[in-house]
C-alpha cells in the first residue's frame, strides 16, 4: 500500500506519492532571492568597486548613528559580532572609520567615520543610488514599490 502524503503548495494542499518529486529548485524563494542578489552584487561591485555593500551598509549606519560601540553597529546592520569586527577592521585600515574607547564605558570601543570616511561616503551615496535604480530597472515604479514592501515583510523583526 503506497501512502500519499500531504503536500502544501501555495496555499492549497494536493497529495502526491513523492513530494520530493515537486521540489523545483527555480521555483523556490530562497534560490530566486540569491539570484537577485547575486545580480544586485555584480552592479554594486562594477560601480563601486572600491567597497563592499556590506561595508557600504556599516558607513552609512554610521552616518546616521555617529560613536556606536562595535557590538551595537553589529546589530544596526544586522551582522554577527565577527562579521563586524572583520568589516571594521578593514574600513579603519583604509582610513575610513576610528575606533576610540567610550567616555563612559573604558570596555567599550565605538566607531566613526573619519573626515576621510565622511568624504568618501558622499561620493558611494551617489554611486548607491545608481546601483539600486540598475538594480530595479527591469520593474516599472509600481513593481519596485511592490517588491520593497514585499521584501520588508518577509525580513525577521
Amino acid at each position: 500500500m503506497i501512502l500519499l502524503k500531504p503536500l502544501v503548495a501555495l496555499g492549497s494542499t494536493f497529495f502526491c506519492k513523492n513530494p520530493n518529486s515537486m521540489y523545483q529548485l527555480d521555483k523556490q524563494i530562497g534560490y530566486k532571492l540569491r539570484l537577485a542578489q547575486q545580480r544586485h552584487v555584480e552592479i554594486f561591485s562594477a560601480r563601486l568597486p572600491e567597497i563592499t555593500p556590506m561595508q557600504f551598509s556599516i558607513m552609512v549606519r554610521l552616518r546616521d548613528e555617529p560613536n556606536v560601540s562595535q557590538n551595537q553597529l553589529g546589530r544596526l546592520v544586522q551582522m554577527d559580532a565577527a562579521t563586524t569586527k572583520g568589516v571594521v577592521d578593514r574600513l579603519i585600515e583604509r582610513g575610513w572609520l576610528r575606533s576610540r574607547p567610550s567616555e563612559t564605558d573604558k570596555r567599550r570601543r565605538n566607531i566613526s567615520l573619519t573626515a576621510r570616511g565622511h568624504e568618501f561616503l558622499e561620493y558611494a551615496i551617489v554611486a548607491a543610488a545608481d546601483i539600486t535604480k540598475k538594480t530595479l530597472q527591469p520593474l516599472n515604479n509600481a513593481e519596485q514599490n511592490q517588491l520593497l514592501n514585499l521584501l520588508d515583510r518577509l525580513k525577521s523583526d
